[in-house]
């Protein structure tokens, strides 16, 4: 006979619902009850039958998140961030990989595995506008990243455009004129993260009356700290003047600081240097480096809020989906120069 929850509270002299409690964390239970509990289920080798319990609930208490890739630590930490605040309500955090691609993407919203969640956070990279407007799935969507989406989804998204204007503009307004985009896209900004952010630095030189060198837009890669330093190898080997960089992500910018010292370029004296995303690490950069700020916890909270809306809706009704932008703002420290 296999071993069930009454047996593991008897032997551990507590009811069955204090097991419960212990075993799926949804209540806090005192120490000592706590690991008679457990020596109890090691004792009796009991195994906790989630499906079984799930399929009766109704619910998974586990919500998905899919992100492009787990290289990238900006989705380490937005991963964190979700998983913290998951916990509050006793819910958990699965982190699917979507590869940045259009097949990764539709792969981690598969029905096979829609059943484990009772929603899902989707970072779209790989798929289309297209895509997106056709997709079907089992369980409620939220959809976050850079894209232009579908109304019939709530979507989440940075202020990408505003938070590169903010940055190029407080390097200009403090004695930069030759400001180099690292990462940077130009003239695409309906293709993602780097195209928004150019136009950003675009404007921002518009209304400052800078002329703009497409000098400055070196062709660099995204995924990391090698792809910043390189950008930096390349200026300087092009002997491109620059006195200001903008980097498109953090990660981009603590290689641009490597590049820099490499050169023998002093930070900010010689040149200024701004991030983007404001990642814990950033503030213990040398020197500790000016970013922006996306706005982490106000997304998220908007994120979850709308994906408890549609999970908790019962009677079938439509909801009017939201599309919100986040707010963004600067953290200025050591890598730039202060407003004069």
């Amino acid at each position: 006979m296999p071993v069930t929850m009454s047996d593991v509270a008897r032997a551990a002299g507590v009811s069955a619902m204090t097991v419960s409690n212990v075993l799926t964390g949804r209540k806090r239970v005192g120490e000592e009850t706590r690991r008679r509990v457990l020596t109890a289920v090691d004792e009796l080798g009991y195994e906790l039958n989630l499906t079984a319990r799930h399929l009766r609930a109704g619910r998974t208490d586990t919500i998905a998140l899919v992100v492009p890739g787990f290289h990238h630590p900006y989705f380490g930490e937005l991963a964190a961030r979700i998983a913290r605040r998951l916990e509050v309500s006793g819910r958990h955090l699965v982190v699917e990989h979507g590869g940045a691609s259009r097949e990764g993407e539709l792969e981690a919203l598969s029905l096979a595995r829609l059943h484990l969640y009772d929603g899902v956070l989707l970072s779209v990279v790989g798929m289309t506008h297209d895509d997106v407007a056709h997709l079907r799935t089992a369980v409620p969507v939220v959809l976050l990243g850079e894209q232009q989406m579908p109304q019939r989804y709530d979507h989440v998204r940075m202020d990408n455009v505003e938070g590169a204007r903010l940055a190029t503009a407080h390097l200009l307004a403090t004695g930069s004129r030759r400001v180099a985009v690292v990462g940077g896209s130009p003239r695409d900004a309906n293709r993602g993260m780097p195209g928004m952010r150019t136009l950003g630095w675009e404007i921002a030189h518009r209304d400052a009356g800078v002329p703009i060198d497409p000098a400055l837009v070196p062709p660099s890669g995204t995924d990391g700290p090698a792809d910043g330093r390189e950008a930096v190898r390349r200026l300087v080997r092009e002997k491109v003047a620059f006195d200001g960089v903008l980097a498109l992500t953090d990660t981009l910018a603590t290689g641009v600081l490597a590049g820099l010292a490499e050169a023998g370029l002093r930070v900010p004296d010689d040149v200024q240097v701004i991030g983007f995303d404001n990642l814990d690490a950033s503030e213990f950069l040398v020197p500790p480096l000016s970013t922006v700020d996306p706005g982490h916890d106000v997304m998220i909270d908007h994120a979850l809020r709308l994906l408890d809306r549609l999970i908790e809706r019962r009677d079938g009704d439509d909801v009017t989906p939201e599309h919100i932008t986040g707010p963004v703002s600067l953290v200025l420290r050591g890598t730039t120069r202060a407003a004069g």
